[in-house]
């Protein structure tokens, strides 16, 4: 009796929790959850229900009109980093918008801009190649406190990876608009000129996410502003990089490799210049995955506090875009 009494609390307390994602597993997702607020009325996406029953949205990247139904929404918790799915929506209503702070998706963002960096300081390309060719080729390795690495963001996901690179050895020079202070990282911001923080930075790791101010902000200057040959990996957003200034650079060798886990059309269509470049490093849009059973448990304190008329956690700005 007791179990079934806490259960329908649960229900009347917190209103239904709806899930929508093409990517996430919603069985794993709804235990992870259960796990924290037994009784939890949990619904999948098509399976609604009565919309006016929905109080909390878990989503990835919703159709346009996927939160016109729902005039009861509290709150909305985005299934991943980037919230540019959610900005300047017509059917969205001014409700908290919360990023996921999983220690398991950061740890997985960190490795992916790790393995990248990494095969570029030890030269990895260039052994692959020589492999294809049947060739021992000798590269004597270099001190990684003398490679210079730059990232472009430090938020929350771009300080987690910034950190993991100065911890790795590497010379690690951060920039973001804001002034940040990181152990380790020498950090800039919009009052250094960036045409001389590029200047520097041997491998350059874009980690912003994208709203309207970064949309296309790392353009033909940017690349052109680096030394010749440096390398490039984004792990960010697609649309943050103008593509045919990156796809120029590289066949100009004013880049010298690029590895690009995101892209402005996903997945990447089969006719795209990047498929056939031997410079470049294709992942499917998979640096950072979440961990539900990790990010479940701030979920469901943002329910809770939600629900009690207070703030979720983790609460972001759509003006800003992150």
């Amino acid at each position: 009796m007791t179990e079934l009494t806490e259960a329908g609390a649960a229900r009347s307390n917190h209103g239904a929790v709806l899930f929508y994602s093409e990517f996430d597993d919603p069985e794993t997702w709804g235990e992870a959850l259960r796990a924290n607020l037994p009784g939890l009325d949990f619904r999948v996406y098509p399976d609604v229900g009565n919309p006016e029953d929905i109080r909390h949205v878990l989503a990835w990247k919703p159709f346009p009109g996927f939160f016109a139904p729902f005039r009861n929404l509290a709150q909305v918790v985005n299934l991943g980093a980037g919230i540019d799915s959610l900005v300047g929506r017509t059917d969205l209503p001014e409700v908290p918008i919360s990023r996921l702070s999983d220690p398991g998706m950061v740890a997985l963002m960190r490795s992916y801009v790790l393995f990248a960096v990494i095969r570029y300081a030890r030269d990895i390309p260039s052994f692959e190649q020589a492999q294809r060719r049947g060739e021992w080729r000798y590269i004597h390795p270099r001190p990684l406190n003398r490679i210079k690495v730059g990232v472009l963001g430090l938020g929350h996901l771009g300080a987690a990876v910034a950190t993991g690179l100065a911890d790795a050895g590497f010379d690690v020079r951060g920039y973001d608009h804001a002034p940040k202070a990181i152990h380790g990282v020498t950090c800039h911001d919009a009052t250094t000129d960036r045409a001389a923080f590029l200047s520097e930075v041997e491998i350059l790791v874009n980690m912003m996410p994208l709203t309207a101010k970064t949309k296309g902000l790392i353009d033909r200057s940017v690349f052109d502003a680096l030394p010749r040959g440096a390398k490039f990996v984004n792990a960010s957003r697609g649309p943050v990089v103008d593509e045919p200034a990156l796809v120029a650079a590289l066949q100009s060798g004013q880049i010298g490799g690029a590895t690009l886990d995101v892209f402005w059309v996903e997945p990447l269509p089969a006719e795209h210049p990047f498929w056939t470049m031997e410079n470049v490093l294709i992942t499917p849009h998979l640096a950072s995955i979440t961990v539900p059973e990790a990010a479940a448990r701030d979920v469901a304190e943002s329910i809770r506090r939600v629900s009690a008329g207070g703030e979720p956690l983790h609460r972001v700005d759509p003006q800003r875009g992150y």
